[in-house]
């Protein structure tokens, strides 16, 4: 039986602060197994409440505008915050680390929109934070771990973990 294949990675992101613990991981892995990376931020939706308040004050045209808008903003953020990731951490380095990383923004649950995302990418490892926004271990981890088909890492987000 030959060793799985890591040819793809998720990972998952809040965009938050503490989060650069996990892409060191899922970079260092995607070096170590020439992987492509799925960098994922999940959207919740707005309820349905929110949805009517918003209907009945702008057009659905403004409401579509402003939504491809917010969209196309998280995406440039999330470039952003990978070549201030390259220039910081890679840039003083031998040689020059050339990754392979598809933005990927979708809305829904967070759990099901993960474990979606990778069953439809076919990804073969996910990475994601062991902690959520408030450095309390994620629900969102936990389930994930749960209902995925391939390995999860979890990785620390905390104050000590480097």
């Amino acid at each position: 039986m030959a060793l799985p294949e890591i040819k793809t990675i998720l990972y998952t992101t809040s965009l938050g602060k503490h989060t650069r613990p996990v892409f060191r991981q899922a970079v260092n892995l995607a070096k170590q197994f020439d992987a492509h990376i799925v960098m994922l931020h999940v959207i919740e939706p707005i309820g349905e409440l929110g949805h009517a308040l918003i209907q009945n004050y702008l057009p659905e045209d403004v409401v579509k505008k402003m939504h491809d808008e917010g969209i196309s903003e998280v995406k440039e953020q999330m470039k952003a915050r990978v070549a201030k990731f390259c220039e910081e951490e890679l840039g003083s380095l031998e040689r020059v680390v050339d990754l392979d990383i598809e933005h990927v923004i979708v809305e829904g649950n967070y759990t099901d929109s993960i474990l979606k995302t990778a069953n439809d990418r076919s990804v073969d490892m996910i990475v994601m934070g062991s902690e959520n926004t408030f450095g309390h271990h994620s629900q969102t981890t936990r389930q994930v771990i749960k209902g995925a088909k391939v390995p999860v890492v979890a990785v620390p987000t905390g104050k000590k973990f480097k």
